[in-house]
């Protein structure tokens, strides 16, 4: 069928366990350079470069120090990535308040890092007259169609089809569509999940 995406879960080997791309993602997250991590763990730049590429396989003790320099456990480096997946049509309906509004939550209700809100939002519809907060480090909005019009302390953001807003999660907002024909379709990501 066009357009059906399957998700094939294959059997999980840790002896094929590719884990380069893991170390280099909690390198980075950390901010260290290559140089930083393989002096500290006594190693050379170049060895800790093949090993972020899969290119060598380290030693039980030099894999320890890494993950220990980096702030991550051994163990974290083998789990299957946790996945959640979400059909059209298929996200439940969540009401954060406002009027004139459905909102479907598209990630998973177990997922901290981030989460995504679609808003379908009528005419004239939006969050409510009152400023509020949200309990994230920071909100993304991107208009998928129509308008948006975010209101702030001192500051009106007019938002179109295609635009892009981010803000602190902490920042006192509303917002609105503006237009009194025409619907808005909003998508909202906040990390981490308030």
């Amino acid at each position: 069928m066009a357009g059906d995406i399957r998700r094939v879960v294959l059997p999980h080997d840790p002896a094929d366990a590719l884990i380069g791309a893991r170390l280099r993602t909690a390198r980075q997250a950390a901010g260290l350079t290559l140089a930083a991590v393989a002096e500290q763990a006594g190693l050379t730049k170049g060895f800790l470069s093949r090993l972020e590429r899969d290119e060598v396989s380290p030693s039980v003790a030099s894999l320890v120090t890494v993950c220990g320099i980096l702030g991550i456990g051994v163990g974290s480096l083998f789990e299957a990535p946790e996945t959640s997946l979400v059909r059209a049509g298929e996200a439940p309906p969540i009401n954060f308040g406002g009027r004139g509004l459905r909102e479907f939550l598209l990630t998973a209700g177990s997922q901290r890092q981030l989460q995504v809100i679609r808003s379908l939002v009528d005419p004239g519809g939006g969050g409510g007259p009152e400023l509020y907060a949200l309990a994230c480090d920071a909100e993304f909005v991107y208009v998928v169609a129509g308008a948006l019009t975010l209101l702030l302390p001192g500051e009106k953001v007019e938002l179109t089809t295609g635009d892009a807003f981010t803000m602190p999660g902490a920042t006192p907002h509303t917002w609105l569509n503006p237009s009194t024909t025409e619907p808005a379709e909003v998508l909202w990501a906040l990390s981490p999940a308030p």
